[in-house]
């Protein structure tokens, strides 16, 4: 009997320590996956700030909740189990719907390019968004949830590439956990940058000369901040809207331009010191200027072409 239990126990310890072991090995490859998925996942941080500006600061948090729910749902109940069976059946089909993405992202930078440099804004975002009601904040969380998915889209094939090589389970497995973490990750980040000016004015009442001064910056600078982080999301979505459609391409057999801008970054690669800088800004210089491309493309199909038909009518 004795020997039997102890046998049992042996048998227990081998369990614990394969389980540990497998946690361990996904733990690894979550990171891995994580670690490339970190360009989007700035781009990410960087894009929704400007969906919650200009609304009452109690509603700021309760915004970014929904849409941090809306992305988790978007990884999670969506993302994952398409990818996962088109990697698993269909592995060809990734890179197109991808690229669709990458078209849907160019456009929305160029919009918002077009706008400014028009002066064609929406009616409704002539009024500051706090006085417009509960229907522009309903808009403007499901238009940050689109835009997340098409990141989230992103961030999800680039892990799931990292962890091709993974058994179905292990994949789905690690995904989830990738998932949940940079959810947490990006709207963690978020949710403090824009609820910073409410610490700074916190900050101003109280006792301490150097704590008011502090709160004082941040009260006149977060301003400043949402509105470059505003600019930094718009040109986000030209950078990696292009790099999708630039690496999609090459994918999918046209290696010219993938190839084009492989040569400029081999030319200042060997720049020293900064020769990897200057080969990232040259990768990333060349996706943001497809980018803007295909996304001016879209924008005269679905906005400046029609009006002028419409102005040649009348």
């Amino acid at each position: 009997m004795s020997g039997g239990l102890a046998a049992l126990l042996d048998d227990v310890a081998a369990l614990a320590r394969l389980a540990a072991a497998s946690v361990d090995d996904v733990g690894a490859a979550a990171g891995r996956a994580s670690v490339k998925a970190a360009g989007v996942v700035v781009d990410d941080t960087a894009v929704t700030p400007r969906y919650v500006t200009g609304f009452t600061a109690d509603r700021e948090l309760p915004m970014i909740r929904k849409i941090a729910i809306g992305s988790l749902r978007n990884k999670l109940l969506i993302i994952l189990p398409a990818i996962l069976l088109l990697s698993q059946f269909l592995p060809w089909a990734l890179t197109p719907i991808l690229m669709v993405g990458g078209v849907y992202l160019s456009f929305e930078g160029a919009e918002k390019i077009w706008e400014k440099v028009s002066g064609h804004h929406p009616a409704k975002e002539e009024a500051p968004a706090a006085a417009q009601g509960p229907d522009q904040e309903k808009t403007m969380v499901s238009g940050a949830i689109r835009t997340d998915f098409i990141l989230s889209a992103e961030i999800m094939v680039i892990s799931l590439n990292e962890v091709a090589d993974e058994g179905l389970v292990s994949r789905a497995v690690i995904l989830v956990v990738v998932g949940i973490a940079i959810t947490a990750l990006v709207y963690g980040v978020v949710a403090l940058i824009v609820k910073m000016d409410d610490v700074g004015l916190h900050l101003t009442r109280r006792d301490s000369e150097g704590a008011q001064r502090l709160g004082g910056l941040l009260v006149r600078g977060m301003p400043k901040l949402l509105a470059v982080l505003s600019t930094v999301g718009m040109v986000a979505m030209l950078w990696v809207g292009g790099h999708i459609l630039l690496v999609g391409t090459d994918e999918l057999g046209w290696h010219a331009p993938y190839a084009l801008v492989h040569h400029l970054e081999e030319a200042v690669h060997g720049v020293p010191g900064i020769g990897g800088v200057l080969g990232w800004l040259a990768n990333t210089l060349a996706s943001a200027i497809i980018g803007i491309v295909v996304g001016a493309v879209v924008v005269a199909v679905l906005h400046v072409l029609p009006k002028r038909k419409g102005a040649a009518q009348h």
